[in-house]
């Protein structure tokens, strides 16, 4: 554990900025049908991503193609490589996975060059989501689990890889209400059920985050000013028109070792209403292609027959 004084140092205190939006809410198990702000990430105005997600299925059980990547914790930091590339200490405090050497002067060329120890070594992506808090002290996860797999009803023929150095954000890190939980989602263990807030866990099956990414990129911005405008949510199986390129749906979930009342969480971003998280692609885009063919392409369910959870 790391103690609130190494966060502030850190920069902590710079990430609570004002911009404030409110993300629609959906039940667990009726898809959203119309347009959803999911916010902003910190220090950005709040940007409308195209379409809605409809709410996936969870866990590693799901009836659905895909592969997934399990790393373990690597580093804490005040840094955001997508939201203030180059400028160190300057977001709140993120758990980084995926890249030994991610901060915020990391770029697709350092990335690439860098090492992971993910059980996929080639993933050499970064991951990252915002400290998970227990008043004073950071709880540090144990790990990620990445799913990849096509958004709901989209043809998985249909999915093509990620562009190399394709940035991607989701959640947002200023919300003040309850986020919809085909995005932001925690849950205990591996369980199906996903809600808007930290239940109470028991030690068997402690608490996770499951954040949800876009899956409909533009074709052509692997960023964009708002760091979300070049990417989209499908809906009804379907990408909208400006984002026609299906890419696979990332299913990011974070494994903490907490259980039991959840009362006293928060997130470095503020409240636990602020759940987030940033992609970063680095893979070996040859391994990542093949990934994509061998597993979602011949709609096959990968790697989760070993009884990871």
């Amino acid at each position: 554990m790391i103690s609130q004084q190494w966060v502030r140092r850190a920069g902590l205190a710079l990430a609570l900025l004002s911009s404030a939006a409110s993300c629609s809410s959906a039940s667990n198990s009726t898809a959203v049908s119309t347009a959803v702000s999911v916010g902003s990430h910190a220090g950005h105005d709040n940007a409308v991503v195209a379409g809605a997600p409809d709410v996936p299925v969870a866990g590693a059980q799901g009836r659905v193609p895909q592969f997934l990547v399990e790393c373990p914790f690597s580093h804490a930091l005040a840094d955001d490589p997508i939201v203030y590339p180059g400028v160190a200490g300057a977001s709140h405090v993120h758990v980084f996975f995926g890249n030994d050497g991610a901060n915020a002067g990391s770029t697709y060329d350092s990335l690439l060059a860098g090492t992971s120890a993910c059980d996929q070594p080639e993933d050499t992506a970064s991951y990252w989501v915002p400290a998970l808090m227990q008043g004073d002290t950071m709880l540090t996860p144990t790990k990620s689990v990445a799913y990849y797999r096509p958004g709901e009803g989209i043809d998985p023929v249909s999915v093509q890889p990620y562009p190399p150095g394709l940035e991607i954000i989701a959640g947002d890190g200023s919300a003040e209400a309850e986020q919809s939980t085909a995005v932001v989602a925690w849950t205990c263990g591996a369980g199906i059920t996903r809600m808007a807030s930290p239940p109470s866990c028991p030690i068997s099956r402690p608490l996770r985050l499951m954040i949800t990414f876009p899956d409909c990129w533009d074709g052509e911005h692997v960023d964009s000013d708002d760091h979300r405008s070049h990417m989209a949510y499908s809906s009804r199986g379907s990408c909208p028109a400006a984002h026609p390129v299906a890419v696979p749906q990332l299913q990011l979930a974070v494994v903490y070792s907490f259980s039991g009342d959840p009362s006293g969480l928060s997130l470095s971003s503020g409240s636990i209403l602020t759940g987030h998280a940033d992609f970063f692609n680095a893979w070996v885009q040859d391994k990542l292609a093949g990934e994509i063919d061998a597993c979602i392409h011949r709609k096959v369910v990968c790697g989760v027959t070993s009884g990871r959870k």
